[in-house]
């Protein structure tokens, strides 16, 4: 958590290093327990130091490692993570592929009855319809999700949609 939290932080260095660090021995402890969702945040801190492949690369670990362990509880916010990176990437047709990972995303979010995720999944997928200049279409997505919430106001996540949000009436006008 801590490397995570030094990520976001901007300290990619150091946080980089503390979640390899942390995963090796949940690795040798043979302890699985939340460990594709720390190989996400993984992913996110490798694409924020410039390394989008490398961050596809252990999303997709994480992804396969959810499926042999039947573990689908953060698999939302995987493909989710997926998506981000594969825009990073920018290779041809990467907004297809992108757009169909955020939409799994939302689907399993939306399944799991996980608000949290299925809001980050789609102000991921807004986002990049806005830079399609598709505002109307990403306000319609993300305006309803984040509706539905009733705390946590002051979240970072729900801080973004608001503001996002904000920006798509301010450019609908």
């Amino acid at each position: 958590m801590k490397g995570g939290l030094l990520i976001k932080r901007g300290r990619l260095d150091d946080g980089l290093a503390l979640l390899r660090s942390a995963l090796g021995e949940l690795r040798e402890t043979g302890s699985v327990l939340r460990y594709g969702a720390f190989l996400g945040v993984l992913a996110e801190g490798l694409a924020a130091a410039g390394q989008a492949g490398a961050g596809r690369a252990t999303v997709d670990e994480a992804l396969a490692l959810s499926e042999r362990n039947e573990e689908s509880w953060c698999v939302a916010e995987l493909l989710r993570i997926k998506g981000e990176l594969i825009l990073l990437e920018n290779a041809p047709h990467a907004a297809a592929a992108a757009e169909d990972h955020f939409w799994q995303a939302l689907d399993w979010a939306r399944r799991q009855g996980a608000l949290s995720w299925e809001l980050r999944a789609a102000t991921s997928l807004a986002r990049m319809w806005r830079g399609q200049g598709r505002g109307k279409e990403a306000r319609e997505l993300l305006a309803p999700v984040y509706q539905r919430f009733t705390e946590g106001f002051e979240s970072i996540d729900l801080r973004i949609a608001k503001r996002f949000l904000e920006q798509l009436d301010k450019h609908r006008t």
